[in-house]
């Protein structure tokens, strides 16, 4: 009994230690690498001190074992949860199990949404190919990898991945810990990330999506009647900048052909490739145009979504597309006119649940006026 409260004794000055952790994200950049040295120290106490002492309390008999499993599970997962560094745990197909509180902050995700998505969703087009083979690698005991990726949101910002293996206690498969740190800088604190939009940032965007279907509806009335091209030339200057980077219009119904294509002025090529592409051979258009019903996609996974441009690489990844809609021009009771494909880029909001009801909205419109005599 005495050795149990040793031991007991242990694990809470573990867990006061745990807790002093949690104020590392103040210190000084310089000073990062020695907490977390200090954090990994912690990690190898748990795994050559406590546990090893944890085994010898267990064989003297059941009495008081899922006790301490109980407790030891959570002083794991509170170190987990409070290490100062961005940590994530993948299966070998990259699938989030958990997301620690650093690693929600810097890659501005949810822990809630991450989990059960793939951790690649998160990385630019042309890093998750290589993350997924490197993660698999690790799985099957290869030993440790460490690539550098960008974050969809941040691509700009180069990030050092380093995946160790690790095997969850009571657990048949190899799991991935994953350690996310940007490339010659200190990883940002939770103080200096936005967090939840306050409400009145909330007010601010309903006004700005009120005022852009003003915008909208101004120009439908205005717009030449009959003249199916020019209609959609000005519905897409009204969409154009203040609501998305590109502004791909389809028109027609059997056959959709490309009529207007407005992209960011810095990349020219990148929208002439675009407005030289065949609407057939972009699965999205395609499947509006059939299904008649709108699309919204937040980090899409298939770069393939939009098909290719004539160099052959895909266009979701070369215009770097981070949110989509795709939305059929249609009334309630007639055929589908057109298709209507709007891209965000970078580190721009992806589109919202309410944008697209507003959206989809003015397609109805947007459709009345193309079938105006």
């Amino acid at each position: 009994m005495a050795e149990t409260d040793e031991f007991g004794e242990e694990l809470a000055d573990f867990l006061r230690r745990v807790a002093e952790l949690k104020a590392a994200r103040s210190v000084p950049p310089s000073e990062l690498p020695t907490v977390l040295d200090a954090a990994i120290f912690e990690l190898d106490h748990v795994a050559d001190q406590l546990w090893p002492w944890y085994q010898r309390l267990s064989s003297g008999g059941p009495s008081g074992t899922a006790s301490v499993d109980r407790q030891e599970q959570q002083l794991l997962k509170a170190l987990f949860q409070r290490v100062p560094v961005p940590l994530a745990l993948v299966d070998r197909e990259t699938v989030v199990r958990r997301l620690n509180f650093a690693a929600t902050s810097f890659t501005r995700v949810r822990a809630g949404y991450a989990t059960g998505r793939p951790l690649t969703g998160f990385l630019a087009h042309a890093d998750r190919a290589a993350f997924r083979s490197q993660a698999a690698a690790v799985a099957r005991g290869e030993g440790d990898r460490s690539l550098t990726v960008h974050l969809q949101q941040q691509p700009s910002v180069p990030v050092r991945a380093t995946l160790t293996a690790l095997r969850p206690s009571g657990e048949p498969r190899t799991a991935v810990l994953v350690v996310l740190q940007p490339v010659g800088s200190r990883v940002p604190s939770q103080e200096r990330q936005p967090g939840p939009a306050p409400s009145l940032s909330e007010t601010t965007r309903h006004t700005a999506l009120m005022d852009l279907v003003d915008a909208m509806t101004t120009t439908l009335l205005s717009a030449p009647r009959g003249d199916r091209s020019a209609v959609l030339g000005r519905a897409a200057e009204v969409l154009h900048g203040r609501f998305a980077d590109w502004v791909v219009a389809d028109v027609g119904a059997a056959r959709l052909s490309r009529t207007t294509v407005l992209g960011p002025a810095e990349f020219p090529e990148e929208v002439a490739a675009v407005a030289g592409q065949d609407p057939a051979a972009c699965p999205l258009v395609v499947e509006a145009a059939r299904g008649g019903s709108l699309a919204l996609q937040v980090r899409p996974e298939d770069p393939d979504a939009f098909g290719r441009d004539a160099s052959g690489a895909p266009v979701l990844v070369r215009a770097n597309v981070t949110s989509l809609l795709c939305v059929p021009l249609t009334t309630a009771s007639g055929p589908v006119r057109g298709v209507l494909t709007l891209f965000r880029s970078g580190a721009r909001l992806a589109f919202s649940m309410a944008e697209a009801q507003a959206m989809d909205m003015m397609s109805r419109h947007l459709a009345l006026a193309l079938d105006a005599p």
